[in-house]
């Protein structure tokens, strides 16, 4: 398969990353093309959908060799099941699938066509393979089974942001609102417990630490990095 772009978010590494697409709708990412597919013409009639799935690669998980049992973050990390009945990066071929949403096709960009989307879970720089429009009449299934993420819950916490966070003031609201949408996932593996330990990811220039404790996420350093 050849790579037709890479998709540019503000995750530098996969500390962060929403563990599926669509759990924070703020979250934009912008494919910028190969040279050789940036031609309108392949986008013709894509702006009439609403919805995309993207066909990607888990870069940062390339291994020569798989298991055939995975831990889910949702089962908290402590019990095995197939890899096939998850979506663990870690799989015999590394490709990953998301519906996103489709907000804009720039053709004024000197690399066009720039898509640009939303509701991503992606690294920056995360190869694209394909883009595929998003048919709601073929690809919803409202009584679909979940399998065991049925049995659990999606863990949300509270997010305090300190009274005058350093760089607060310079994040748009935009950005700031999918911040805490980031952070209301509860970025922490399944199996961190400790209230005092103070986590640090990247988000686009900015560098957040926060700790947890009682389901409440309190922002201790807001910079720009």
């Amino acid at each position: 398969m050849k790579m037709i772009g890479r998709i540019h978010t503000d995750f530098a590494t996969k500390f962060g990353v929403p563990r599926q697409s669509g759990l924070v709708p703020e979250l934009i990412g912008k494919i910028v093309l190969e040279p050789e597919y940036r031609n309108p013409d392949a986008f013709r009639g894509l702006e009439e959908f609403s919805h995309l799935w993207l066909v990607w690669e888990f870069s940062e998980a390339v291994r020569s060799e798989w298991s055939p049992t995975v831990r889910p973050p949702r089962l908290g990390g402590n019990r095995r099941v197939g890899v096939f009945a998850t979506r663990s990066p870690f799989r015999p071929n590394p490709i990953g699938l998301s519906c996103v949403k489709l907000e804009q096709i720039d053709l004024q960009d000197s690399r066009k066509p720039v898509i640009w989307v939303s509701g991503v879970d992606m690294m920056d720089g995360t190869p694209i393979y394909d883009i595929k429009p998003y048919l709601p009449y073929a690809d919803s299934h409202p009584g679909a089974k979940g399998g065991f993420t049925d049995g659990t819950q999606v863990r949300r916490v509270k997010v305090e942001f300190p009274e005058e966070p350093v760089a607060a003031s310079e994040i748009s609201g935009e950005k700031l609102q999918a911040l805490r949408g980031v952070l209301e996932q509860d970025p922490r593996p399944r199996y961190q417990k400790d209230p005092e330990r103070i986590y640090g990811m990247s988000f686009g220039e900015y560098e957040v630490k926060f700790t947890v404790q009682e389901n409440v996420l309190r922002v201790v350093e807001l910079v720009r990095g």
